[in-house]
């Protein structure tokens, strides 16, 4: 079990789903040999700011906020990701998923749920990409 007892997680969630805030984006992460989760950081800029505080031997827990759609009609959505470093120590790694449903009582909307490996996964147009297609149409004819 996670321990996300922690209200700094809730804050930061409310925070990035929050229109009037200008929080985009909350990195959670693990307290040293524990399995309690704590606030790594925030931002108010893209993917690009919080992807140094994914590490590869770290697994943390994205929520962000991308503006999605087209001229005539933009909206926030919402991207929740699991980050599994390449050097994740394997007793780790096998609490994901246990993990990552305790992390999900808080963090509860989303457009799209991802799992990413390296940097590369959330690239800001794969990110898009994944936004477009949980969406239903795609006027940008990208698929």
């Amino acid at each position: 079990m996670c321990d996300t007892s922690d209200p700094a997680i809730k804050q930061a969630y409310d925070d990035v789903r929050d229109d009037s805030n200008e929080t985009t984006w909350a990195v959670f992460s693990y307290e040293a040999d524990s399995n309690k989760l704590q606030v790594i950081g925030t931002g108010t800029q893209s993917v690009d700011e919080f992807l140094p505080l994914l590490a590869d031997d770290i697994v943390a827990y994205v929520y962000f906020r991308v503006i999605s759609g087209d001229e005539e009609s933009k909206r926030p959505k919402f991207v929740f990701t699991t980050w599994i470093g390449d050097n994740v120590k394997i007793m780790r790694k096998a609490k994901v998923s246990v993990h990552k449903a305790d992390v999900k009582k808080i963090v509860r909307q989303f457009a799209v749920e991802m799992q990413a490996f390296d940097h590369d996964d959330l690239a800001i147009e794969q990110v898009m990409k994944e936004v477009r297609k949980a969406g239903g149409a795609d006027y940008h004819g990208n698929w």
